[in-house]
């Protein structure tokens, strides 16, 4: 069995890409950065940056607000608690009562981006930075508020991780144990809004932030529309595995280092290639994924159904009839999660339905 090893902050440092550390001069607790923050690294167009990211649960004052004494108390060695986890649950500011649970790093500066332009950042690796993680449900919220959590305390579910893949007792203490692949990705990332300042950390919105779509693994890129200049790009909530809705509250939340690559798509190219996109949009090597989000999830699907339409008809001149008849037929209208405030569905595009119409066969 192959355990995995803990990733402190600074070990086997990355070369030729710049490396962001979680601390408390990067790092925003609870809130999103807004237009009035200064970027905490500067990068071109095409950048690859190392970001240290840093999950929330084991830090949350339910959990008695001690990652060292929390995670010892199911078993971790003091050796394998991040620092810097230990370090930001201590020194950074953040109001339970107002603010979200997710530490949020940034924002990147990405030189040039402008509003009106698309900025991609694709995720190229995703390391857990420990063999552990939770999974939470909590404030009466989730998929079955008021039925769960059961009893008068929020619940946390600790998961060892090890061989990619995750253990989940079937009941707690007991020896047999689901086990479940890990697919990591990062369930918050976004761009700084024009206007509202530090918004709170919880509901997705135009600017991205916790959409919490497991499809954004390894090679897949959110595309975000810039709304200030230089985009200011900021990355959270680490997952190291998450099915389709997130029901619980959480995912599996675990620390993970992220090398991402962060691009601009000018405006023309994007309004060729995506159309006019007023809210992020997914691609993986196998698909697009149109996105839609709203407080209501029956408006969320209805949304993504029309940011799939008119995108089919930017990208391919697909008449919107025609385009409602193939996804239909065709595509999948998936949950992203129902627990955010703002519920999340995307459309899922197979690429290969339209490799003839791309090789003008």
């Amino acid at each position: 069995m192959r355990v995995l090893q803990p990733l402190q902050p600074g070990e086997t440092p990355p070369s030729g890409a710049a490396y962001l550390r979680a601390d408390p001069t990067t790092t925003i607790w609870g809130r999103l950065p807004g237009a009035a923050d200064e970027p905490v690294l500067t990068v071109e167009d095409g950048a690859v940056v190392v970001v240290d990211t840093v999950s929330h649960e084991g830090l949350l004052p339910d959990q008695g607000g001690d990652p060292l004494a929390y995670f010892t108390a199911h078993g971790v060695p003091p050796q394998d608690v991040l620092t810097d986890a230990v370090v930001l649950a201590r020194d950074l500011d953040r109001d339970p009562a107002t603010d979200g649970p997710h530490l949020v790093t940034g924002p990147i500066a990405v030189r040039g981006a402008q509003p009106g332009d698309l900025v991609r950042v694709t995720l190229l690796e995703a390391q857990p930075r420990v063999p552990y993680g939770v999974v939470s449900n909590r404030h009466g919220r989730g998929a079955l508020p008021g039925e769960f959590p059961q009893g008068t305390g929020d619940v946390s579910v600790f998961i060892r991780m090890d061989d990619g893949a995750g253990h989940l007792p079937l009941v707690p203490g007991g020896p047999a144990r689901v086990r479940f692949p890990l697919e990591p990705f990062l369930g918050l990332v976004g761009v700084v809004p024009a206007e509202g300042g530090r918004l709170h950390s919880v509901p997705p919105g135009p600017h991205g932030g916790n959409l919490d779509i497991r499809l954004t693994t390894v090679g897949a890129s959110f595309l975000l529309p810039v709304q200030v200049p230089d985009a200011m790009v900021y990355l959270g909530d680490p997952h190291g595995a998450q099915g389709d809705g997130e029901v619980a509250l959480t995912a599996l939340e675990a620390s993970l280092r992220a090398t991402v690559r962060l691009e601009v798509v000018p405006r023309g190219r994007a309004l060729a290639e995506y159309g006019d996109r007023r809210l992020p949009l997914v691609e993986t090597p196998d698909a697009i994924v149109p996105t839609g989000l709203d407080p209501d999830l029956d408006e969320a699907v209805r949304i993504s159904v029309r940011e799939a339409i008119d995108l089919l008809g930017a990208r391919y001149g697909m008449a919107p009839h025609l385009a409602l008849a193939y996804l239909s037929a065709a595509a999948d209208v998936r949950i992203s999660q129902v627990v955010d405030q703002v519920c999340g569905a995307h459309v899922v595009l197979p690429r290969a339905h339209f490799d003839a119409v791309e090789s003008g066969s």
